[in-house]
């Protein structure tokens, strides 16, 4: 399943990510609404976030906590609109592969993705920062 999933794949939900992330749910939107990540929306209007989505939501946080600003995060983060490449993607096939993932089987495939599924020459800032979920 492993080849199927991409790294911009809806999977999570808002709850998630926030414990991923420890941003609050109006942080997220509001970096969402300053065009920095682009999750995808359920028929409800649910937001679903990708890897990439909390891989870029650690960058901001890390980016703030250094004394950097929306408009300085924005020139180091170019703006994501729903046409690029990074934007998360949510369509029939994705939807049912997350439908089809228990919480421990999305566990194990976030903790893959994330420490050793890098991109290629890319540091993940976020190794560290979810360690502490995976013992």
């Amino acid at each position: 399943m492993s080849d199927d999933i991409r790294r911009n794949m809806a999977l999570f939900p808002i709850g998630i990510v926030m414990r991923l992330t420890d941003l609050t749910a109006r942080q997220i939107r509001y970096y969402e609404q300053h065009g920095l990540i682009v999750p995808a929306r359920t028929s409800g209007n649910q937001r679903l976030f990708s890897f990439n989505d909390v891989e870029r939501l650690l960058e901001i946080k890390a980016l703030i906590e250094k004394g950097v600003n929306i408009a300085g995060i924005k020139q180091v983060l170019l703006p994501i609109n729903k046409d690029s490449e990074d934007a998360t993607v949510l369509n029939e096939q994705s939807e049912m592969k997350r439908r089809e993932l228990t919480d421990s089987q999305l566990h194990k495939l976030l903790k893959r993705q994330l420490l050793h599924e890098r991109r290629p020459g890319q540091v993940s800032l976020i190794q560290g920062e979810l360690s502490r979920f995976f013992h």
